[in-house]
Parts: C-alpha cells; sequence; structure tokens
C-alpha cells in the first residue's frame, strides 16, 4: 500500500486486514501506544477539517509517534504559489507519512505522483474521502454485524458528497446490498458513478423524498449540501433544507437502522435524534480514529 488515494486502491482483503486490526486496537490500545515511536506524519490540511485532521493527528499521536503540518493553506507556502508537487517534495524530508486534504479533486493524486513517502488522500474537493469510508465501513461492520446483505439509503448532497462517492465505489464490491439514493434532482449522484453501478448490476434506485423510503432502510447515510461546492448563494440556500430527519421521520424507520453521517451536520439531522438509540454518528466519530491508527501502521509497514 504505497498511496490510498480512493478507496479502490485498497483490495477486499487489505480493507478486511484494516478493520480486523483496528479491531484489535480496540480491544487493547495500550499494545499499540509505541508501535510508532519515532515517526513522524504530516498534515497538509489546504481545506478546513475538524473531525478528520484531529483524528489523524491523535491517531498518531496515541502510536506513539509525531505530528507536524498545518490547517490551512494560509499558513502554508500555497499563498505564495508554491505547487503540490512541491509542497510534497518539501514535506516528505521531515516525515514518514502524508495525510493531505485538497479542495482540488486529483490533488493528492499529483501529491503521489511526486512522493517518496505514502500520501493518504484525506479529501479532494467532491471526490474522494477514502479514509472516512474505512471509518463508515468499520462502523456498519461493527454495529450491524456484516458487510453486505443490507439496504443502505444515501440522503442529501450526493453530487458534490465525496464521502458518499467514495462509500458507493467500496460497497460496489460486498454482495446484497440495495442502495437507495435519496437526494433533489439538482444533487443527483455523478453520472460516472451511476454508469458504474449500472455496469456492476448492482441494485439500486432514486428517490426524492426520505419519509417514503425510510421504512427499508438498515442503514441511512446523512450528508449535508454543502455551501463551499456551490457556484452561487441562491442555489445553495434553495437546497440546504432538502431533508431534515427528525424524530417523526424517525418514527417510520425500522428499530433497528442505523443512522450515519461523516459531520459537520448544519441543520439536516434534527438534535432531538441524537438521542435515539439508532443515532450513532458520534460513535462513527470513534472508530474513524481507530481506523486511521490501523491504517497508518499498515502504511508504514509496521508490525503489528
Amino acid at each position: 500500500m504505497k498511496h490510498l488515494i480512493e478507496p479502490v486502491d485498497l483490495t477486499p482483503q487489505e480493507v478486511d486486514e484494516i478493520l480486523n486490526l483496528a479491531e484489535k486496537i480496540i480491544a487493547d490500545p495500550p499494545a499499540y501506544s509505541q508501535k510508532c515511536r519515532g515517526k513522524k506524519l504530516a498534515t497538509l490540511f489546504y481545506e478546513p477539517s475538524t473531525r478528520t485532521r484531529l483524528s489523524f493527528e491523535a491517531a498518531m499521536l496515541e502510536l506513539g509517534g509525531s505530528v507536524l503540518g498545518f490547517s490551512s493553506a494560509d499558513s502554508s507556502s500555497a499563498m505564495k504559489g508554491e505547487s503540490v508537487a512541491d509542497t510534497i517534495r518539501t514535506v516528505q524530508c521531515y516525515a514518514d507519512i502524508v495525510a493531505m486534504r485538497h479542495p482540488k479533486e486529483g490533488s493528492a493524486k499529483v501529491a503521489s505522483l511526486h512522493a517518496s513517502i505514502p500520501v493518504i488522500n484525506a479529501g479532494d474537493g467532491g471526490h474522494q474521502h477514502p479514509t472516512q469510508t474505512l471509518t463508515d465501513l468499520l462502523t456498519i461492520r461493527s454495529l450491524k454485524g456484516r458487510l453486505g446483505q443490507f439496504t443502505i439509503g444515501l440522503c442529501g448532497d450526493l453530487t458534490f458528497g465525496r464521502t458518499v462517492h467514495s462509500l458507493i465505489r467500496a460497497l460496489m464490491r460486498y454482495e446484497g446490498i440495495t442502495f437507495l439514493l435519496i437526494s433533489p434532482k439538482e444533487l443527483k449522484i455523478p453520472d460516472y458513478i451511476r454508469a458504474d453501478m449500472q455496469r456492476k448490476g448492482l441494485a439500486f434506485r432514486e428517490a426524492e423524498r426520505l419519509e417514503e423510503v425510510i421504512g427499508e432502510l438498515d442503514v441511512l447515510y446523512m450528508t449535508r449540501v454543502q455551501r463551499e461546492r456551490f457556484f452561487n448563494e441562491e442555489d445553495y440556500v434553495r437546497l440546504r433544507d432538502s431533508y431534515i430527519l427528525d424524530g417523526e421521520k424517525m418514527e417510520l424507520a425500522r428499530q433497528d437502522m442505523i443512522v450515519l453521517h461523516p459531520l459537520p451536520r448544519v441543520n439536516e439531522i434534527a438534535t432531538e435524534v441524537d438521542s435515539d438509540p439508532r443515532a450513532c454518528y458520534f460513535k462513527q466519530v470513534l472508530y474513524g480514529k481507530y481506523v486511521r491508527m490501523a491504517l497508518i501502521l499498515k502504511m508504514l509497514g509496521v508490525e503489528a
């Protein structure tokens, strides 16, 4: 595993190995507390982040390693016009592994082409977010007991939602999954992903009303309408409240359905849902730290 740019860079066997290792870490964190002693992670975040950046940093620190980097393009030489290629050539002189977030699609791939150390894509524009996908897979497997044989609803911004794009690409490789794609017509899944699903013969259908399909779901994956992906404020304001999950809608859902969200949320999940035992998005955050610990160990080739 030289680099991780999109979920399919990992074979299903490699995904299983990472998830299995994450579960071992969850069971015995002290056993892994010095595994990365002397190793350094560089976090290159050209775009705002809370969970992804902090979970990478917490993961490396809990493995006994150290962290350097920047949390905004404003605090890096990107403000002076430095290219991603030159930045990565510089950073590899200081670090052993890189986690990079960038607003432009394909930036992590560009970095990987010029890097002599492993590069992890921590989100590139509206394209892919593979470590969020590993988090989602670990959460689903831990809470539902399986990866496969379930119905998942992906709701909200499916056009620009990189977490949705990555998760669909990853779940395509598991048996018996039905996808319900829930969005306004302006925010439907991109054509290239729909074509992939059709080519692979996957079971999916599209819907515009969450309340009409929520009762069919084993997993509901909510997403926010992302202001930063829109070209004008008028379209964002018109679509931002398209879907709000509240207690009334939760009454229509199965008792064993789980609700996930990559966060941050704005208002697409009412706070009244937080107390529902089916609301698992903050558990999901914790799983993200452990899966990134496992990924760092694997990509650095550390004996675990």
